[in-house]
């Protein structure tokens, strides 16, 4: 029976350790499971398929199969973590192309018993929408521009009012640009160079934010730990570069040709209508807060040491 000093008593240590629940185990996860601290934590992963469950196994996981399109198998989810982080993306196609049924199905799951101590979600800094060129820090209001934008904005105000809520848990939102990194399935400009896909010549050019995909894995575990209240992180590496010169410098240190560069009235018939939709987007990132609140140390502080980082 457990002891009267410790109502924890004799519990298996597994359930006497801290619980955190991941939510979407693509590569930035996987990569935090592969690093998470092996001592004082049990890590759980959500995954819709079993082909999975032997990978999540070797990264240090208790697999749960559930599908965050189907509802149904979400109920053993509640009350089962003190800490949770949200990667999964919303569906491509829902319904109404402008909302996130997962989050939405995620969060009735949680709600069905005591909530978790903290939530981290992974967004987009799309929510911003065209700054101009301008610096964006968090408090800047959203202005998506697009359906995949629109459904992350859906996200966030889900999880801010479930944070919100009488004994909600502490929700922090982490605005995410391009992940990189040469380890990760497309995770560099090589193939694009290789093709000599067009950039936007320097006048009409936008600029471009980044995050190596082992800072962001960084960066999800501090926020699950010291994240804020209620709070929006900017998460991204101190690069300045317009999009047209992360592609030279990306072509450089692979010994490649530069791409092209054409006007915007000549791509909007060479490049595909996403490409167009990120040429579309000009901001620079604000990251005091990842800074000083998160106190992330970059391994990769800017593109060019994180391209290097295994040529």
């Amino acid at each position: 029976m457990p002891s009267n000093q410790n109502p924890l008593g004799a519990l298996p240590a597994r359930f006497r350790r801290t619980r955190i629940l991941v939510v979407g185990c693509g590569d930035v996860g996987m990569r935090l499971l592969h690093n998470a601290p092996p001592r004082g934590v049990h890590l759980l992963a959500l995954t819709s398929s079993p082909d999975r469950l032997p990978a999540l196994r070797h990264a240090g996981a208790t697999p749960l199969v559930g599908n965050l399109d189907a509802p149904h198998s979400l109920q053993r989810l509640a009350g089962l973590a003190q800490r949770v982080l949200h990667l999964a993306p919303p569906p491509t196609q829902p319904a109404d192309g402008r909302t996130d049924p997962r989050t939405a199905a995620l969060l009735a799951a949680l709600r069905r018993r005591a909530p978790p101590a903290a939530l981290v979600y992974g967004s987009t800094t799309g929510v911003y929408g065209d700054a101009g060129g301008a610096w964006v820090a968090e408090t800047r209001p959203v202005a998506p521009r697009n359906a995949r934008a629109h459904r992350r904005v859906h996200a966030e105000d889900l999880l801010a009012a479930w944070g919100r809520a009488s004994g909600g848990p502490r929700v922090s939102v982490l605005r995410i640009p391009g992940i990189y990194a040469p380890n990760r399935e497309g995770g560099t400009p090589r193939e694009r160079v290789l093709r000599g896909t067009p950039v936007l010549q320097a006048d009409q050019d936008v600029f471009t934010n980044h995050i190596h995909a082992d800072d962001l894995a960084h960066a999800c575990w501090l926020a699950l730990w010291r994240g804020a209240t209620q709070r929006v992180y900017n998460v991204a590496d101190a690069t300045q570069l317009r999009m047209g010169d992360y592609m030279d410098l990306a072509a450089d240190l692979y010994g490649l040709p530069r791409p092209p560069r054409v006007s915007r009235q000549d791509a909007q018939t060479a490049l595909s209508p996403m490409l167009l939709s990120f040429m579309s987007e000009s901001r620079r990132l604000v990251t005091q807060r990842m800074t000083r609140e998160l106190r992330l140390p970059l391994r990769y502080p800017d593109v060019r040491t994180g391209l290097l980082s295994n040529k």
